[in-house]
């Protein structure tokens, strides 16, 4: 009688199911536990507290045996994961573009909290009394820029001893110019002027410059600001560069992908595919070095930096083309080669342009 009253009470129970779908509305068989269109389980019950809990525990365990799965193949086992994924094994593991952003952004926070823990008390006080100084220090006149920006071109030397800048150049001038040293003479007269006065805006200082209030000059004016912010605080682009790391490696995968399809044009992998593995390998690069900061937030030391996760990822990078193409260790070695200057040359052109785009922005 008990086992009977038990039974009753699961919600898979016979007596609980019903001829419909009470989420999609397809037609099931008293049979069908699940139903088979959208996996809800086939159950007229009423939710109880114990079902609830029942399902959110189910939940959990379903999650933590697809990260299971994913980081034990990923970590230890290089290309089966992707091997497993293409042929078909979705529901094993966490789907692959999610858990590289995932994994990577983590990273960061983490990344970010190892910093905020290695600022003690004593620097947190220096920071105080140095920014104080500095506050004093920007109410008096900046100092002019490095003498790289200076020009040996003549230009108004009396409109440039009016404006205390070290050289001026009107709109005609400038515009008699080439265009490339126009733009280069334009940019180092408003740098100049933005260290003499950093506090005026883009149409203060072209207005006292006697220039056009145009978008471009402004934009021009608006980049020699954010150079003076970078040249001034390295760290906080450097900082800026860094987080956006992840999604700039998630646009620049489409295009190393096409190198996969071209050099392994005669397998049956589809774009899509070789996509799939670039994300494995640097979903491992992340994965890697978020394992590694776990020590360092407890011992307050680096165990491992970049170049030696790099050299760990180049190694796991031939053994994942070798087993996931399957093809000989001659083959592989030679593709691995190319794929490796290939991913380099374009990441370092990439991430020119990324900056420069970056600087564009600050």
């Amino acid at each position: 009688m008990k086992c009977k009253s038990k039974a009753s009470r699961n919600r898979k129970s016979i007596r609980h199911r019903g001829t419909e779908c009470l989420n999609c509305k397809h037609p099931l068989d008293k049979s069908d536990v699940y139903c088979p269109y959208c996996s809800q389980i086939n159950s007229k019950k009423q939710l109880s507290v114990i079902d609830f809990i029942s399902e959110f525990v189910g939940s959990i365990l379903v999650y933590d045996s697809r990260l299971r799965h994913t980081l034990r193949d990923l970590l230890f086992h290089p290309g089966r994961i992707t091997k497993n994924y293409t042929e078909g094994q979705r529901l094993k593991y966490a789907n692959p573009f999610r858990f590289f952003l995932s994994v990577s952004i983590i990273y960061f926070i983490l990344k970010g909290l190892i910093s905020f823990t290695d600022e003690t008390e004593q620097e947190a006080v220096y920071k105080i009394s140095t920014s104080k100084s500095q506050i004093e220090t920007d109410q008096k006149p900046s100092t002019f820029p490095p003498d790289i920006f200076i020009s040996s071109l003549k230009g108004d030397s009396l409109l440039a001893k009016k404006l205390d800048i070290p050289n001026y150049y009107s709109e005609d001038f400038l515009n008699s110019l080439p265009y490339i040293e126009n733009q280069v003479e334009r940019s180092s007269m408003y740098l100049g002027y933005h260290y003499r006065y950093p506090s005026a805006s883009p149409a203060e200082a072209l207005g006292k410059l006697q220039h056009i209030n145009s978008f471009k000059n402004r934009w021009i004016y608006a980049r020699m600001i954010a150079l003076k912010k970078i040249y001034d605080d390295t760290d906080a682009f450097t900082e800026y560069l860094n987080n956006k790391i992840p999604f700039f490696l998630f646009f620049f995968t489409p295009f190393f992908a096409i190198f996969f399809w071209l050099v392994y044009s005669k397998k049956r992998y589809t774009y899509m595919e070789h996509m799939i593995f670039i994300f494995h390998i640097f979903s491992f690069a992340f994965l890697l070095k978020l394992l590694i900061s776990i020590p360092e937030i407890i011992f307050r030391s680096s165990i491992l930096n970049w170049p030696i996760i790099f050299l760990i990822t180049l190694i796991y990078f031939y053994f994942a083309l070798k087993r996931f193409y399957e093809q000989s260790r001659m083959h592989t070695f030679i593709k691995f080669v190319f794929l490796s200057f290939t991913f380099n040359t374009g990441f370092i052109i990439a991430l020119i342009l990324f900056v420069t785009g970056s600087v564009a922005l600050y």
